[in-house]
């Protein structure tokens, strides 16, 4: 006759587990809510910038972007087109790069995958920059620092992330994947939190929508170019430590910028891209 031993953990397990459990389900929340999110704006990119050069009409581009098809600017115009694919090959790529899933169960497709995507952040970097220094970004001179240093941290993400995959290094690996999706999302956050932003307030408070200048985009340029960095070292440390109030203050944290996310999607996709379609 065999015997079924049942162990009971401790209240003090019990409760510990409770934080634990809690900081998984937020990151989880999030992370299901930005693919979406993306997943949106990546058929937003297909269906608006593909489907006009598809169909050679370029002038389309400009009925979002000022700069986006310049006559006679071939250079200009093959960089733009380029930086608008490789959007979104990393709009769609990036989240399906950091499904634990697709890392165990089919190997072959994530090491592919990652240099497609690695590789996109190169190109899309330097894209980025050119036409923020050649063509000129939105915000003026203020709007293309803060696209270089984003371009700069995509470089860097991308560069620690092969190092440590190359070193077999996985778990520094992932780290700095997470860090290459989040500087790699910042341009999508912008938009995001842009909207939410004119949800909250009905208006342009806080800067000039003719100018696209004013210190609101300075702080939100701030919010998701570089501290999103920031944001990533709280979650490893969240993730790793054995405190619980540190894991339940990051998980309330994780919790609020979902709720603000998931309005900004909503906000995003109902006034901004699908009505352009």
């Amino acid at each position: 006759m065999s015997t079924t031993i049942f162990t009971q953990n401790s209240p003090r397990e019990s409760t510990a587990s409770v934080p634990h459990r809690l900081f998984d389900i937020s990151t989880k929340v999030w992370f299901a809510v930005v693919v979406i999110g993306q997943l949106i704006f990546a058929y937003y990119i297909l269906m608006l910038y593909g489907a006009a050069g598809l169909q050679g009409n370029f002038e389309r581009w400009n009925a979002v972007t000022t700069h986006g098809y310049v006559p006679r600017d071939w250079v200009g115009n093959l960089v733009f087109g380029a930086h608008v694919l490789f959007a979104a090959i990393i709009t769609i790529g990036g989240p399906i790069q950091l499904l634990p899933q697709i890392r165990t169960r089919i190997p072959r497709f994530h090491r592919i995958n990652g240099r497609i995507y690695i590789g996109s952040a190169f190109l899309i970097s330097l894209a980025g920059l050119y036409l923020a220094w050649v063509r000129g970004a939105a915000g003026g001179l203020t709007g293309s620092i803060f696209i270089t240093i984003n371009g700069l941290i995509i470089l860097t993400c991308a560069y620690f992330a092969i190092r440590y995959a190359v070193q077999r290094k996985l778990e520094l690996h992932r780290q700095w994947a997470i860090r290459l999706f989040l500087a790699m999302s910042g341009v999508w956050f912008f938009r995001v939190f842009l909207m939410l932003w004119l949800v909250i307030h009905q208006a342009p408070v806080g800067f000039d929508p003719e100018t696209f200048e004013g210190p609101f985009l300075n702080a939100l340029s701030l919010f998701v170019y570089i501290l999103p960095q920031v944001f990533a070292q709280i979650y490893f440390h969240a993730k790793a430590t054995d405190s619980n109030t540190f894991k339940i203050a990051a998980s309330l944290g994780l919790i609020t910028l979902t709720v603000g996310i998931l309005v900004g999607i909503f906000a995003a996709t109902m006034g901004m891209w699908l009505p352009r379609l």
